[in-house]
């Protein structure tokens, strides 16, 4: 591995994004990226921003799309943090794929909560209302640079509110990671495989930066979060 394919994005198809893999097959990678979600604290770096807005304006309820939502973890987590806190979350989540949305929302039924999960092509139509905050987790990297600027359009235009995007961080270090992390924490082949090509294919915190300013999100802000990943948050004023 050289230090040039982290200097430089490398995209490349990753078996999730394949058309015709079968359900058992992508289930079981569902499963296995959920438990990397929870130890990475993917709903956490959600969260915090959204409760955040909250305090700020005094609001006791809020309402949440999260795009590209996969195995439904993060939306249903950010959904049981908003209920301990007392604040009221309206929570849904799309996905392209049927099979990602009948495990979300399984996985909703089992946990008894209130999430919603449908099936929507954020790129390809509109989405079906306006939400307070649109967020997206682990999605960005899997986008060429034009379809990443008109998700982020889309998601601005969307959002009343709040834009969140947590996503990887390109760099030999979180490449390291990925290797190590998917090995330990599953047996999924296609994790295995996509886990490093998603690191190779991410883009660093000063590219997702240039992706919003070209998106349209004047003020957007990109942080660096742990493990190896950033979010980028933009609110709308007025």
């Amino acid at each position: 591995m050289s230090c040039r394919k982290f200097g430089r994005r490398h995209l490349q198809p990753e078996i999730i994004d394949q058309a015709g893999v079968e359900p058992e097959r992508l289930t079981g990678a569902l499963t296995a990226l959920e438990r990397i979600n929870f130890a990475s604290g993917s709903s956490g770096i959600i969260w915090r921003p959204i409760a955040q807005l909250a305090r700020e304006a005094r609001l006791r309820e809020l309402s949440v799309l999260d795009v590209a939502c996969g195995a439904g973890d993060v939306a249903i987590g950010v959904w049981r943090r908003a209920r301990r806190t007392g604040l009221e979350l309206a929570i849904e989540g799309c996905d392209l794929n049927p099979v990602s949305v009948a495990h979300a929302r399984r996985r909703a039924d089992r946990a008894n909560t209130g999430v919603r999960f449908f099936e929507a092509d954020a790129l390809g139509e509109p989405l079906p209302r306006r939400y307070d905050v649109v967020a997206c987790s682990l999605f960005l990297h899997h986008l060429d640079e034009a379809r990443a600027i008109e998700l982020l359009r889309r998601m601005a235009a969307t959002a009343r509110r709040l834009v969140l995007v947590n996503d990887l961080e390109r760099s030999r270090r979180g490449w390291l990671l990925a290797l190590a992390a998917s090995q330990v924490l599953t047996r999924s082949r296609m994790v295995h495989h996509d886990a490093l090509r998603s690191v190779e294919g991410a883009f660093t915190a000063s590219e997702a930066l240039a992706l919003a300013e070209q998106a349209g999100l004047s003020g957007a802000r990109v942080d660096r979060r742990w493990p190896c990943r950033f979010l980028l948050s933009w609110q709308k004023q007025g």
